[in-house]
């Protein structure tokens, strides 16, 4: 963790540390390590989320035609 600047109030500290946590996504990291996923399970929600976009994707060329 990076030190305080001189004369550097605590808010731009905070706002700084902030848009660090935020820049290196460090929260989804966390979040995303909180519980283990089998591997087949990350599989199958990808899979799930690929036919949903792709659905999406054919249902908007469709109505892109007229």
């Amino acid at each position: 963790m990076r030190k305080k600047h001189k004369d550097e109030s605590f808010e731009s500290l905070i706002r700084r540390f902030r848009k660090n946590v935020e820049k290196k996504d460090t929260l989804n990291e966390v979040k995303r390590r909180e519980h283990f996923v089998k591997p087949s399970t990350k599989r199958k929600v990808a899979k799930e989320i690929a036919i949903k976009r792709e659905k999406k994707r054919q249902k908007d060329l469709q109505l892109n035609r007229f």
